[in-house]
């Protein structure tokens, strides 16, 4: 491309330049003159024509995007002022169509093209991961920013909720059931660490004595000894105090579930001091009945006599009895007979599966069956037969009895029928028909049918045999 020149008057000099570039500076001219770079006049104030469209249309468009390249280097070497008239690079205006869809930046600065790491400019995503840290980079200028919520000297410390003394017992209450299971009293120490703080400590008292009073004597035996593992490890003396306070207070709701709360919270008192946990003034005091209502004054006067009682206190370790295994055999089979006389004297079925569900000895239930079965054969009446089968159907049914107690029980009465039938000789017919009974009420097993036994035809014995039966055959003596 040869090199242009424009006098002061703004005509080019040179014969040789192209048609095309002419017509570009003209343009040029009249933009500058008219401040509008829309305008279609010429210099002179004449309408322009339109480019001829065709095979050269092709050839003018690379020919002006050549001038275009070359005025852009002279801007870059400084040469821009020879090709304004008035020398300055200040007053040079593009011309629309051909900075519309430049890719230079706007500014002055840069290429045009997206920033490092692909970050991108405003109202775009941002760079990627740039999300995780949206309140480290934080815009000063976003409508939505709080200057006094986003100052940087404020200390953030871990801040846990205390929670209310209905959601601590809904914590409490699966961890003391699953000590029921255990029986681990530091496991539960572990568990309450986590979910106490200061002013839930005096509740541990008692929530675990409302969680008891739903359950059995062994478990309310259980919370006793928890009690004491816990003190001085997670509540202190004072805060047995206070959750016993507590207690006292909830007894005219408690009692409305369970009649004999006053009575157990007694005992929980009595044993407490036995256990050195709150000293006995907390029992004896006069003004604790003047303060309290009539359930908890009923709770007082009950610990107050079990601690006066002639050497109470040593017996306090056995306030809520020897629970299940614990007990002798003895003592075991001892309730067992009389459950089955006073259900032979009342027929009360429920009132048995109660009491025999309180002895607490699944393992023992075969004793009952014997019991019932020789008891049965003693009596010498189908009535008691009839209610003694009801009975053991109704334990078959409940589960109370499983099938291998039910099948033990009946095959200790097999072996023992020697014994039974010296006592009652006509033992053998009626445990024909009992078994027979129980046979269509359906809860024996093939078992306990094959192993029936049958008393044979008695042999008699002359008087000089010593009482001995005699043997089928006589050895022949030589």
């Amino acid at each position: 491309m040869e090199v242009e020149t424009i006098n002061h008057n703004g005509n080019a000099t040179d014969s040789r330049e192209s048609s095309v570039e002419r017509e570009l500076n003209d343009e040029v001219k009249a933009v500058e003159l008219n401040g509008s770079s829309g305008s279609p006049k010429g210099v002179n104030g004449h309408i322009k024509k339109p480019l001829p469209v065709g095979d050269g249309h092709d050839r003018i468009k690379r020919k002006a995007k050549r001038l275009i390249h070359r005025q852009n280097s002279r801007e870059s070497n400084g040469l821009a002022g020879a090709a304004v008239p008035n020398g300055s690079a200040a007053n040079y205006i593009v011309p629309h169509r051909r900075w519309k869809n430049s890719r230079r930046s706007r500014n002055g600065y840069g290429r045009g093209l997206p920033k490092k790491g692909g970050a991108g400019r405003k109202g775009v995503w941002g760079l990627p991961g740039s999300e995780a840290f949206e309140e480290v980079y934080e815009d000063e200028h976003d409508p939505n920013y709080d200057s006094e919520t986003n100052d940087r000297n404020i200390e953030l410390r871990e801040v846990i909720p205390e929670i209310t003394p209905e959601e601590f017992f809904k914590l409490a209450e699966p961890i003391i059931l699953e000590y029921y299971e255990h029986g681990d009293a530091h496991e539960v120490a572990m568990s309450l660490d986590e979910i106490l703080t200061g002013p839930l400590r005096p509740y541990v008292t008692s929530v675990v004595v409302e969680i008891s009073m739903d359950h059995k004597d062994s478990q309310r035996e259980m919370t006793s000894v928890l009690i004491s593992d816990l003190y001085g490890r997670v509540i202190t003396g004072k805060d047995i105090e206070k959750g016993f306070e507590i207690l006292l207070g909830n007894l005219p709701d408690l009692t409305l579930d369970t009649p004999e709360a006053p009575t157990i919270s007694g005992n929980f008192l009595a044993r407490a001091v036995a256990d050195d946990c709150i000293p006995p003034k907390f029992v004896v005091d006069p003004k604790k009945y003047e303060e309290q209502n009539e359930y908890a004054q009923i709770a007082l006067r009950r610990a107050d006599t079990l601690l006066h009682m002639k050497q109470g206190w040593a017996h306090l370790d056995n306030v809520w009895g020897m629970g299940g295994p614990l007990r002798p055999v003895n003592t075991i089979t001892k309730q067992m007979g009389l459950l089955l006389r006073e259900y032979m004297s009342s027929r009360d079925v429920q009132e048995a599966h109660r009491c025999l569900r309180a002895l607490e000895v699944p393992h023992f239930h075969h004793e009952l069956v014997y019991e019932g079965v020789v008891l049965t054969l003693e009596s010498l009446s189908q009535t008691n037969e009839e209610a003694m089968c009801e009975l053991l159907k109704s334990l078959d049914q409940a589960c109370l009895v499983l099938p291998a107690g039910m099948e033990q029980g009946f095959l200790r009465v097999f072996d023992d029928m020697a014994d039974i039938v010296l006592d009652v000789p006509l033992a053998y017919i009626i445990l024909d028909r009992f078994v027979e009974r129980c046979n269509r009420a359906g809860f024996l097993t093939d078992k306990i049918l094959n192993n029936m036994p049958s008393r044979g035809r008695k042999r008699f014995v002359s008087e000089g045999d010593g009482g001995h039966i005699k043997p089928p055959t006589i050895p022949i003596r030589d």
